[in-house]
């Protein structure tokens, strides 16, 4: 049960090994990257370890935990990854190298996620982005997840204003169903026309 290994047409989403340390490094040094993402860019192979470890080898402890290195059948090494968090959110996350954007990698990784936690029963995931990272908010829309409303935030560690748009795709009968709890708690929060 625990993060079990999916296969698309082109990719393997498999468990991050402490072997992939460097392909991992590769993805969390970059600026452009890691630009709307909530951590800055990894110095070193160490930083990176220790970011393994927290979100990585400890989720992968848990029963249920869905954190994927999005791997190419060609040579199974990450060139991103793709997450689900098992909080109330059940957030979808997800980064990729910047050479492999514009081929649908991400879209195509997150269709099988989607597919394998609607399977195990999750009732919906959220997924929020940076209103200025139009990308994120495609790839949200191409899985199938719908708008629901934008708050902003003043983001940490970077400390500075976002306003995030907030998606969300309900599994079960209840279409009207909207996770609130970004809308709840900060001030500012509307519904934009997209």
């Amino acid at each position: 049960m625990n993060t079990p290994t999916l296969e698309t047409e082109r990719l393997i989403l498999r468990k991050f090994t402490e072997e992939d340390m460097e392909a991992l490094f590769l993805i969390l040094k970059d600026d452009e990257v890691n630009k709307f993402l909530p951590w800055y860019p990894m110095k070193d192979i160490e930083e990176t370890k220790k970011f393994y470890e927290q979100r990585y080898a400890n989720k992968y402890k848990q029963t249920q935990a869905y954190a994927y290195a999005i791997c190419l059948k060609r040579d199974d090494l990450p060139i991103g990854y793709i997450n689900v968090d098992m909080e109330e959110h059940h957030d979808l996350g997800y980064g990729l190298r910047k050479e492999f954007w514009n081929n649908g990698i991400v879209t195509e990784a997150s269709k099988a996620v989607v597919e394998q936690i609607k399977k195990d029963g999750l009732p919906y995931i959220t997924a929020t982005h940076d209103r200025n990272n139009l990308r994120s908010g495609n790839v949200m829309q191409k899985v199938g997840m719908k708008y629901c409303y934008s708050y902003e935030e003043q983001w940490q560690p970077k400390d500075f204003p976002v306003i995030f748009r907030m998606y969300q795709l309900n599994f079960n009968d209840n279409d009207n169903f909207v996770y609130k709890k970004y809308w709840n708690m900060y001030d500012n929060h509307f519904v934009e026309e997209l």
